[in-house]
């Protein structure tokens, strides 16, 4: 079996042995990882049937023959229900309905890939695939990256582009009378309302203010000019002024080039599906509290920014455990451990639970799984359009 990988409009195509089916229970979520798990590690022995391609797409999942020629089986992603792996044993598996059925019978596919980083990966694969449909149907919960209040600029003629010395002689054009300047003349309201005529043509345009002024004399010959700043300085505050806008669009056009997506490489996956790159902080950690026991999300500290945190589903609840870094070694509060990598940190910690209320669980939920049309499909029960949702007491 090889690794062989493809990537075509959105698919990713990944090698496997494919082991077998099996039913899976309608039970507790809870209760039935356990017993999925517990599966699993009995046939961690068993042959395989033969070498499939797996096809993972945000639409579903496809499976075909060695050749990618003829297709074995085809599961929409809103008919899967679970991810998950047990990566000491190379196995991966999903959950799913069997398309064309008219009970409600779950059955887990199981495979064999060639090493446990590569039975990781395919678990990663189809995680992420559940976040980016989640996505596709619930915009409103993404996170924007470039979200926030735009810097306001007080409107100038600097902004628009104008140099420092048209500024200057608009703000001395405006109050010529006042005595501002030393040995200004006090002019009286009649030359005053003659040199601002309005047979003397509108005076918006700095040319004709600049000429106007040094015509009837009110302003001397050079008092236009910015005596405050060299045609240097003016550069560099029309920089200055400017770099906020183009900061902002950077920041726009790096989060466009980023956009949520299947990512290039392990590392990357593993992160956006740790992180759940491109959803809100808020929605992630509300989907969180309905994912399996052991589930967790890597994010900033909601009380020191500056440093990361695992929040895990305990059985006890939602727990934050901030993620300590000393001289490159990071270790989880209240823990002794340290390690090389957080990548280490957490698949020492879905080993062994050591000071922690359970393992960190490597299965995940689809949210966008729709069970409640599921169940009216096959009982013939008019649907609504509501999203179906996961219950960790109960799937029903």
């Amino acid at each position: 079996m090889g690794e062989t990988a493809g990537r075509e409009h959105g698919i990713v195509t990944r090698s496997a042995e494919y082991i077998g089916s099996f039913p899976v229970d309608d039970s507790c979520l809870d209760d039935q990882i356990q017993q999925l798990h517990s599966q699993l590690k009995s046939l961690k022995n068993c042959k395989s049937k033969r070498t499939v391609s797996l096809k993972f797409s945000v639409k579903g999942v496809k499976v075909y023959d060695e050749d990618e020629k003829t297709l074995l089986m085809a599961h929409a992603m809103c008919r899967i229900s679970l991810s998950t792996a047990r990566p000491s044993d190379a196995q991966f598996g999903f959950v799913s309905h069997n398309p064309g059925n008219s009970d409600a019978q779950l059955y887990c596919h199981l495979f064999r890939a060639r090493h446990a980083r590569a039975a990781q990966f395919l678990n990663l694969l189809l995680c992420r695939c559940f976040q980016l449909c989640f996505l596709e149907k619930h915009p409103e919960e993404a996170h924007d990256e470039c979200s926030g209040n735009k810097p306001t600029l007080t409107p100038s003629l600097l902004n628009q582009g104008f140099p420092l010395s048209v500024s200057a002689l608009v703000s001395f054009r405006r109050a010529p009378t006042q005595g501002l300047l030393p040995g200004a003349k006090v002019f009286s309201q009649k030359s005053m309302e003659q040199a601002s005529s309005p047979e003397e043509g509108p005076t918006s345009s700095p040319t004709l203010v600049r000429k106007m002024a040094i015509r009837t004399k009110e302003l001397r010959s050079g008092a236009y000019r910015s005596f405050t700043c060299t045609p240097l300085k003016q550069r560099h505050l029309q920089d200055k002024l400017s770099a906020p806008q183009e900061k902002e669009q950077a920041s726009a056009n790096a989060w466009m080039s980023r956009a949520p997506s299947l990512a290039e490489t392990e590392e990357a996956l593993a992160h956006a599906v740790w992180c759940w790159a491109g959803v809100s902080s808020n929605c992630s950690s509300s989907l969180l509290a309905d994912d399996v026991l052991g589930s967790f999300l890597l994010c900033p500290h909601p009380q020191k920014p500056n440093r990361g945190a695992l929040t895990i589903r305990f059985p006890s609840g939602l727990v934050t455990l901030s993620i300590k870094n000393s001289k490159g070694k990071f270790r989880l509060e209240k823990c002794h451990f340290e390690f090389e990598s957080l990548a280490a940190l957490i698949e020492h910690y879905t080993e062994f639970s050591e000071e922690l209320e359970c393992f960190l669980s490597c299965a995940r939920v689809n949210h966008s799984y729709d069970w409640e049309e599921m169940v009216k499909k096959s009982s013939g029960l008019p649907q609504d359009n509501k999203k179906g949702t996961f219950k960790n007491k109960s799937w029903v």
